[in-house]
């Protein structure tokens, strides 16, 4: 083979390997079903939750599009209650695959996660409204095959955020579907969570530097509210919807994000300054009760903060 040929094969060689997408893989995620007292503000008042792992919201599950989920859920013995899994990225039988587990049960089922995006995973079991005011809620996000690209850059830092309403008399399933009795709007399962300004007790923020892409996860798990996510002091340089990186929007104040959807929003704080940002939700009763998130951009970010298993800070 001359050199010519050689040089020709080695191009073609290289743009067959460059345009074929990385190779799926299987993910095993395990989480059980726990029903145990968890705290939702920074004072330590208890709430008699039903929970995905034992936190609220439920741990992050994030795999890479093509990939096959390889999901078990397990209702533990001590549980009271039947509990089942309703993923929004998965495409299956309703009635297979989402129906319920009795204590002492495990259920096993796989599905192909072939949307990129973020999505929401809550418990379907009946009814379903009191299961998921009463904590049993998380996010899925899947990342694109492609990676990043010019309209989806690679992030400095990246933070969940999953906006819930808080139902104190949640035994009253009939009350929450009639969206009776909410008095207050949990972040990441807390009551002004990351705002030391109107949460007593709450000691921290979401921290980023001066200038960085921060991509946020947002999911509302409200059972009834939508919420109109505002960045205050700043504007979300890209809002993609759902999460897809072929759904973005340039440039918006405030966007709103429906009932069980999740959408990815990206910002940038400016670049010579210490600046602070607040997230809310724009519906004022949900700000006043707990939907408000505290960003400060300073030199002085903790560098561990919105990477690795600190997207969702606890």
């Amino acid at each position: 083979m001359n050199a010519t040929n050689k040089t020709l094969l080695l191009f073609f060689a290289a743009v067959l390997f460059a345009a074929t997408p990385a190779m799926a893989k299987t993910v095993k995620v395990d989480i059980h079903c726990v029903e145990k007292d968890v705290e939702i503000d920074n004072k330590g008042t208890k709430f008699p939750a039903w929970t995905f792992g034992g936190t609220l919201p439920g741990p992050v599950v994030r795999v890479t599009e093509g990939d096959l989920v390889d999901f078990t859920l397990v209702n533990d013995e001590a549980n009271g209650h039947s509990h089942s899994m309703d993923f929004h990225a998965a495409k299956v039988d309703v009635l297979e695959e989402f129906d319920v587990v009795k204590p002492g049960s495990k259920k096993n089922y796989k599905f192909e996660a072939k949307y990129p995006g973020v999505f929401m995973y809550h418990c379907g079991a009946n009814n379903m409204a009191q299961h998921i005011a009463k904590g049993m809620y998380g996010i899925i996000i899947v990342d694109p095959k492609e990676g990043f690209t010019k309209n989806y850059p690679k992030p400095d830092r990246e933070y969940v955020l999953v906006q819930s309403q808080y139902f104190p008399d949640s035994g009253d399933a009939m009350a929450i579907v009639d969206n009776v009795g909410s008095t207050g709007s949990l972040i990441n399962g807390k009551i002004f969570h990351y705002d030391p300004l109107h949460g007593a007790g709450s000691a921290r923020t979401l921290e980023s530097k001066p200038g960085e892409l921060v991509r946020i996860f947002f999911v509302n798990a409200n059972v009834n509210e939508a919420a109109a996510f505002h960045p205050i002091g700043n504007v979300w340089a890209r809002v993609y919807q759902n999460g897809n990186p072929k759904n973005v929007l340039y440039g918006m104040q405030t966007y709103n994000v429906a009932v069980s959807e999740a959408d990815t929003f990206d910002i940038y704080s400016p670049a010579d300054r210490v600046t602070h940002n607040a997230y809310v939700d724009h519906n004022m009763k949900a700000a006043h009760h707990g939907a408000i998130t505290i960003m400060t951009n300073s030199d002085e970010a903790d560098p561990k903060m919105g990477k690795g298993d600190n997207i969702l800070p606890r």
